[in-house]
Formats: C-alpha cells, structure tokens, sequence
C-alpha cells in the first residue's frame, strides 16, 4: 500500500464525525499494513462494571427487571423482561451495549424469523456506528448469530444474506482484517451472481473492494449504485477514497464536490475541503 492510499484510508476521522451527524452510516475507513491485536470485549464483565456506576434507584429498577426474566417460565413473558432491560439501558442509562446483549438474548428467546431480523438489523446498525474495534468485533458477531438464525428460517431471502455479509465487512473487516472482509464479500458475489441489480449488495461489495484496496473492483460498483440512487452519500464518500486512493485526483475531485452538494452544510464542506487539499500534499 502506497503512501496516497494510507491517507485516503486511514485517514478522515473529522469528515467521519460530519457524516455520521448528519444521519448518514458512513462507517471509519480503516486499512492498515498489519493487522493490530485487538483485545477481545467481555460483556459479562463490562455488564458488572456498568453496574457498579449506578444509582441506588437505577440499580434497582435494574434488578426489578432481572428478577422477572430469571422467575418466569414463559418465554414470552422472559423475553418482554428483556426488552424492557434493553429499552431501560438504552433509554435510561445510555448504555447501548447492555442494551445489545438483551436485544440479542430477546430475540433468541422468541426465536422468529422477525423478531431475529429486527434485533440483528439494530444490532449491525451498532456495528457501523461503533469506533472501538473490540466492542465492534462483538457487535458483529452477535448480529451475524442472529442473521444467521434468521436465514435458517427463510433461506430464500437475499436482503438477511447480504446484512450478513455486512456483519463481516463492517466488523472485523473495517478493523483491517482482510479475510473477514472477503467473506463478505464473497457471500454478497453469490448474490449479485442471480441479482445484479441488488444495490444494497453492489454498494456493500463497493465498500469491500475499497477495505481490500481492489479499487478497479470497487469504482464501478460504486458508480452503478450512484446512477441508480444519484443522493446516496454512502457511495458517494466510498466512491471519493476509491478514486483519491488510486491517484485519480480529478474524479476524486468531483466526487468531494458532488457530496457537498448532497449535504449542503457550511461544517461538512469544510471538512471536504479539507480532504481535497490533502489530495495535492498526498500526490
């Protein structure tokens, strides 16, 4: 990997900041020579830890909701003791992974095709929110559990098949793990092979193909999906690093501007600016 390609990679965290303000699932765009260590994420005893921050009051609404799920037989009503322990960290604590692991253990409990897609969707939108990669790897394989229980109920539908292959890409792959990255994208080519105009699955496999640096791969993928769906800003920003980290300044150039343009906002055009410039200092 060349130095232009490192910046354009590697680089970005302000503009990341912008584009996830303005509602967009723009994830970090991380690629590095070497594969860091990442230390694993326990959520048992992170769960322990977050308790020992509590209140009196909400340590024992806390408890309250355990209570229910541990005494009742039903699954039902055990799975709507976590929902409400789920709803009661997030809503009330702010604490969105306490409130994956009972999303998860909730919807493993009903065990429906919906319930299962439901949480895992929430769960991979975690995943492309999440900036530490240990607590993201987890997220990731949660949601790929899920996913995977979901198309064990209906194997025929290709949106849960590529939402997994996203658990890959946007997991462990966007940490810099190149082989989670092309097991993703190996299982969305099988779904583009009998459904070329899949978008989800074009701009994903784009997405992929700018991780593994395959940016002959990625540029036209990136492009169809922008022909189709000309406001998509996700492909749009993958599209600008594709082309600045290949050394095509002029549509790396273009493409910039033309997110501008999507967001129209003084703070986001900043931020882009500032990318362009970056373009000539890289060159």
């Amino acid at each position: 990997m060349n130095r232009t390609q490192i910046i354009f990679i590697s680089g970005g965290a302000a503009l990341l900041a912008v584009l996830l303000f303005f509602g967009t699932t723009v994830p970090e765009k991380v690629m590095q020579p070497e594969l860091p260590k990442v230390a694993s994420f326990d959520i048992n005893s992170y769960l322990e830890a977050s308790k020992n921050k509590l209140t009196a009051s909400q340590l024992a609404e806390i408890t309250r909701f355990e209570k229910l799920s541990s005494e009742n037989t039903s699954p039902d009503q055990q799975a709507k003791a976590f929902d409400q322990l789920a709803k009661y960290w997030e809503d009330s604590l702010h604490n969105r992974e306490a409130a994956v692991f009972y999303i998860n253990k909730s919807a493993v409990l009903v065990n429906s095709e919906k319930n299962l897609t439901f949480a895992a969707r929430q769960i991979l939108g975690e995943v492309r929110r999440q900036q530490e990669n240990a607590k993201r790897n987890w997220e990731a394989d949660v949601a790929i559990q899920l996913f995977e229980k979901a198309i064990a109920l209906n194997p025929a539908k290709d949106s849960l098949k590529v939402e997994l292959a996203s658990c890959y890409i946007f997991g462990k792959g966007m940490g810099g793990d190149a082989q989670q990255t092309m097991k993703g994208v190996q299982q969305l080519l099988q779904v583009v092979r009998t459904d070329s105009a899949n978008l989800q699955a074009q701009l994903v496999l784009g997405i992929g193909g700018v991780l593994s640096t395959q940016y002959d791969k990625a540029i036209p993928r990136l492009e169809l999906v922008i022909k189709k769906e000309p406001n998509n800003l996700e492909a749009v920003s993958w599209l600008a690093d594709a082309y600045a980290a290949k050394g095509d300044k002029e549509n790396a150039i273009r493409c910039y501007n033309y997110s501008k343009l999507l967001v129209n906002d003084p703070q986001f055009s900043k931020e882009v600016d500032e990318r362009i410039k970056s373009l000539s200092i890289a060159n």
